[in-house]
């Protein structure tokens, strides 16, 4: 076993915990945003051997996300909409006031890049923004994490079958295992939150959800490592010891975040 993947999680684990339970909604914005700066910025890094990316756009982005809660909610829904068009209309501007030194290349990148990684994340703050979020957003990262781990150690024990070129180590039996592993993750938290907390979760609806939410997390992880074979690199960064760099650790979990999203508000 990696002895530094597991002290870097025995570490980081106590973080996340004090951030998502302590911290109030802007806190917690603020700290969504800084991850968001160092993931795009890991992003770019990758990116840049292919393109030239629109790194301003990027980071201004990301700094957007620590303001969600300070927009009144009833203007919220508006602002986010309009920040897709908002962006691609900037992206443009720099192609015609360079006079084409940026190039549609390099826009379609710095595009896919914010809307990957700063929109992705966004629907976290939303998510612990919803009522009883800091509840919900457990369940969020159950899913992802929690897949990434009993898919690790189905896949050391059972596995036989390659998954895809995408991403060769993994298997068949460790992305089942991952999503069974994650399911009964969330069936377990389900019985102290319904027990303790006073809820009344349907451990059926759950567990459908996280059928749903684990094989998107999977999803997430194969895109992340789709654009690392095409930019030929193992990890984002050297970050996070045993882990490789933000994006690499938080890819399955911000790919599942709108779905995620989505499903609690039918909860």
């Amino acid at each position: 076993m990696d002895i530094k993947r597991v002290t870097s999680a025995l570490l980081g684990f106590p973080l996340v915990l004090a951030i998502l339970l302590v911290g109030n909604k802007i806190f917690v914005d603020v700290a969504l945003s800084i991850i968001a700066i160092l993931s795009i910025s890991e992003y770019f890094n990758a990116i840049s051997k292919v393109a030239n990316p629109v790194k301003w756009v990027g980071y201004l982005s990301c700094f957007s996300i620590a303001f969600i809660h300070i927009i009144p909610a009833e203007y919220l829904n508006m602002v986010v909409t309009l920040a897709v068009p908002s962006v691609i209309i900037i992206l443009f501007a720099q192609v015609i006031i360079t006079d084409m030194k940026t190039t549609f290349k390099d826009i379609a990148y710095t595009f896919i890049g914010i809307f990957y990684v700063v929109f992705f994340i966004m629907f976290v703050a939303f998510i612990d923004g919803m009522e009883n979020g800091k509840i919900l957003i457990w369940y969020a990262i159950l899913a992802a994490w929690g897949t990434d781990i009993f898919a690790f150690f189905a896949g050391r024990t059972f596995g036989k079958h390659k998954f895809s070129k995408v991403s060769p180590k993994k298997t068949i039996e460790g992305c089942v295992g991952g999503t069974l592993g994650a399911v009964i993750l969330m069936i377990i938290y389900t019985f102290f939150v319904n027990k303790y907390l006073q809820m009344n979760y349907s451990y059926v609806y759950i567990s459908i959800m996280g059928i749903i939410l684990s094989i998107l997390g999977q999803i997430g992880d194969f895109a992340a490592s789709s654009i690392k074979r095409f930019v030929d690199i193992k990890d984002y960064s050297n970050l996070i010891p045993g882990h490789g760099g933000m994006l690499d650790r938080i890819d399955s979990l911000i790919f599942l975040a709108p779905f995620a999203y989505a499903l609690f508000t039918l909860l």
